[in-house]
């Protein structure tokens, strides 16, 4: 998007500022809300590194001046009605000035019970609860949990089960059968966050990797021809 265009695509709100969203580009954490105005939006389009307006000190503010926590952008998007920005950036270190990856940790519950806070409540989604899931029943096995069988029988036992998925899932694809291949598939990425919790690598590590691999052509790689 070109910030000299924004007047005929966006919609700022009375005091010139559009909320803005930011996203973990990698697994889709959202990280923080913030407010851009025309000058905020032009410096972010124009160096690559989030800015935002600061409505308390009403000035111009680069995110991680201080900190050295910035946001790299990887795309800069905007909503159907023009009014809301959503930026999916590459974070450096944790967003939060409370330390923690995303600022929003806090659960809030429609009985008004007092607020949890949980640094990795707003983490991703399915796949990052179901390993943190793996997690507990690591930290705390029982004899009804089939995780925690799996965690007990030891890293040969979870990569049988890989290996005998793998095959269900190659099945499947052979047969052409879309809703077989679906459910063989998530029994594989199952048992694969097992395999992780095993050994304590969160998903996020496995997001990164890609997010390394992206965009770069492995035939190139392999024939030592730098990527442009």
């Amino acid at each position: 998007m070109n910030p000299n265009d924004s007047d005929k695509s966006l919609r700022f709100d009375e005091k010139g500022l559009l909320p803005c969203v930011v996203q973990d580009w990698l697994d889709g954490t959202v990280l923080m809300v913030g407010y851009m105005n025309r000058e905020a939006l032009a410096q972010t389009s124009q160096t690559g590194v989030v800015h935002f307006w600061s409505r308390s000190r009403q000035q111009l503010w680069k995110k991680g001046e201080t900190s050295g926590h910035e946001l790299y952008v990887k795309r800069l998007l905007v909503d159907c009605d023009g009014d809301t920005l959503l930026v999916k950036a590459e974070p450096i270190g944790p967003t939060c000035h409370t330390g923690t990856r995303s600022c929003f940790f806090t659960e809030l519950s429609s009985t008004h019970p007092p607020p949890v806070t949980d640094p990795t409540a707003g983490w991703g989604g399915i796949i990052e609860r179901v390993y943190q899931t793996v997690l507990e029943r690591k930290e705390s096995p029982t004899t009804q949990s089939y995780v925690s069988t799996l965690l007990r029988g030891g890293v040969d036992r979870q990569l049988k089960k890989i290996a005998e998925e793998a095959g269900e899932v190659m099945l499947a694809a052979k047969n052409q059968d879309e809703k077989e291949i679906v459910y063989e598939m998530a029994d594989l990425w199952f048992h694969s966050l097992v395999v992780l919790g095993h050994f304590g690598i969160p998903p996020l590590e496995v997001y990164r990797e890609l997010g390394r691999r992206f965009g770069t052509s492995g035939l190139r790689k392999k024939e030592g021809i730098p990527h442009p």
